[in-house]
């Protein structure tokens, strides 16, 4: 799920080498830079979820992950 993750905020991103990846149990962390956030979320979060969209179908409805977005 990383590197989905990491292969659609990298063409978002203007930065893509400075969108660092955390993963716990139940979470993924996307710390994205500052000057990217706007693109990663998009307007009113429309990006941000479809991407969580992409990444529970493509997760063929394991076990529940939950993508956190923050400013790195």
């Amino acid at each position: 799920m990383e590197e989905l993750i990491k292969y659609i905020m990298g063409h978002l991103a203007d930065e893509p080498e400075k969108i660092v990846i955390e993963k716990t149990d139940d979470t993924i962390l996307v710390k994205v830079p500052k000057s990217d956030m706007g693109k990663v979320i998009g307007r009113q979060g429309r990006i941000a979820k479809a991407i969580r969209t992409i990444v529970k179908s493509a997760s063929g409805g394991g076990k529940p992950v939950s993508i956190d977005i923050v400013e790195a």
